[in-house]
């Protein structure tokens, strides 16, 4: 290899590094504009708020990568992504689910091994507070289910979910006023199992997550635990939740 060969193999690599770190700079600021402004002017204002401010911004990025990368758009889509095969596109949305699940437990652990396991739940917790609306509030648009969908909306929405792609989780007891919602598979207890220890006792979690996420699909439904850890359940599923709309 020549000098000016690997200077350029050397200056390639770090835009390279560059380039990742400016789109991690560019998810947090996104991030952080959205905190701030739910702590400023409340989630439902905020959320309204992304609405116009996550459209606008797509638009211009997808405009000004087509430029650079040279790829067409259709419907404000890379051409690419919309002409991948089925299977492709199903791999690639379940890589992008598994890689935020494994995102979760890796700051999980960074707050368990540094500060313990009571500032990592209470963080976990209060994470899921906030994510679990936003994901409802996503879904709920880009599903088009408008501002009541009921119980049906719910059943939508709870498909497509991340977690959806990565565990197995199934309806019962349906009614006219109610479902049953169980997770039958989880990687993360799914894990711990193999491993030989006990479930992670993720109720106080679930609470809030499963109830902010109904809540914001339509705030008419009420959620019910029926079991989740560290309560006993059955070998067919880990945690069951109860959705009722009066």
């Amino acid at each position: 290899m020549t000098m000016d060969t690997q200077e350029t193999t050397e200056g390639n690599l770090f835009q390279a590094q560059l380039i990742i770190d400016f789109i991690h700079r560019l998810f947090m600021h996104h991030a952080l504009w959205y905190g701030e402004v739910r702590h400023q002017l409340g989630r439902e204002k905020a959320l309204e708020i992304l609405e116009t401010a996550w459209s606008r911004s797509l638009e211009i990025q997808m405009t000004r990568l087509a430029k650079v990368l040279d790829f067409e758009l259709r419907d404000d889509l890379p051409e690419p992504l919309l002409g991948m095969p089925p299977e492709r596109l199903n791999a690639l949305l379940n890589a992008l689910a598994a890689n935020w699940l494994a995102t979760d437990g890796v700051w999980f652990q960074a707050v368990e091994f540094s500060r313990g396991m009571n500032d990592a739940k209470r963080c976990n917790d209060s994470c899921w507070a906030q994510f679990s609306p936003f994901e409802a509030w996503s879904i709920k648009r880009l599903l088009g289910l408008g501002e009541r969908p009921g119980l049906e909306g719910l059943k939508k929405g709870l498909k497509y979910r991340l977690y959806a792609f990565v565990n197995e989780q199934s309806f019962a007891e349906e009614t006219e006023h109610s479902f049953v919602f169980r997770m039958n598979k989880c990687r993360v207890q799914d894990a711990r199992k193999r491993k030989g220890l006990a479930d992670y006792p993720c109720k106080s979690g679930g609470l809030v997550e499963y109830t902010t996420f109904a809540e914001t699909i339509d705030p008419r439904i009420r959620t019910e635990c029926i079991c989740c850890p560290p309560d006993e359940h059955p070998e067919q599923y880990y945690c069951a939740w109860r959705f009722v709309v009066e």
